[in-house]
């Protein structure tokens, strides 16, 4: 397996998103940012938790002895005990991460989606995108209000941090919704699956700020996507997500909760 992958932060700011792989693994993070005026409970931060976890869960990976979502509880256990000593790991408000991987083993290629990251595949002619969107069920009230106030004001930083408290109390609870933080068992409400790799013509990982042509701009589908990816590469498509965010700064044809996201793309040929 071939991949190539770019991982570009949102200006001025730190990359909370990770990509790492190899000939058999590529893992994909997007970590969790919080609202400013929330304390997070670790002092490491959101960038170096993504970090921490997307280098261990790709050494699990790789490895290529237990099925994915035991590889990512792996990880999930050591990075907590990595910083459990120092921090308030358990916080609800502690960092976290939503996660994509794709190995290739015994000539399967296997995956695994837990959060908002996505996987789009072609198989067959026909391209299919696989996404946990379990979080966008959660808090939807908190979520409409978000929405209806005034980019960078004062009410939005606050309808910010109630949907952010909201969110945070349904992490990793039944109803609620699952990602990467401190405890391992969340990694077994993953979304997982497999394929004989040489049914596979085209595969991408992205965070959600790179899916954004596709589920805000709607400027092009799955398919266009993996397109634009295959004549032009990762940087291009972010560059095009760049130039489209630009073009509505103050988020009224798109709307969207910022400006502009970290995004990463990685574009795997097999």
């Amino acid at each position: 397996m071939r991949v190539l992958q770019t991982s570009v932060p949102r200006p001025g700011a730190p990359n909370e998103d990770f990509v790492l792989s190899s000939h058999t693994a590529v893992v994909v993070l997007d970590g969790a940012g919080m609202a400013p005026g929330i304390a997070t409970g670790c002092g490491h931060g959101v960038a170096w938790y993504v970090e921490q976890l997307g280098a261990r869960l790709h050494a699990a990976a790789v490895r290529g002895e237990a099925p994915l979502a035991d590889c990512l509880a792996e990880a999930i256990g050591s990075t907590a005990d990595a910083h459990r000593d120092t921090c308030a790991v358990d916080d609800p408000f502690s960092p976290s991460a939503t996660v994509a991987v794709a190995r290739v083993r015994a000539g399967l290629f296997e995956w695994l989606v837990l959060g908002d990251c996505t996987l789009v595949l072609e198989k067959g002619g026909k391209v299919t995108a696989v996404t946990d969107d379990r979080l966008a069920h959660v808090a939807a009230e908190a979520r409409q209000a978000l929405a209806a106030t005034a980019p960078d004001s004062e009410e939005r930083r606050r309808a910010h941090q109630i949907l952010v408290r909201q969110e945070r109390g349904l992490r990793n609870t039944p109803g609620g919704y699952w990602v990467a933080a401190a405890d391992p068992q969340a990694a077994h409400h993953a979304l997982t699956g497999s394929e004989p790799a040489t049914d596979i013509q085209r595969a991408a990982l992205l965070t959600d700020g790179a899916a954004r042509l596709v589920t805000t701009f709607h400027t092009t589908d799955w398919n266009g996507l993996l397109d634009l990816l295959t004549h032009h590469g990762p940087q291009a498509a972010i560059h095009t997500i760049r130039e489209t965010e630009c073009s509505d700064p103050h988020l009224n044809r798109w709307p969207r909760s910022k400006k502009h996201d970290d995004a990463t793309i990685a574009h795997l040929h097999l």
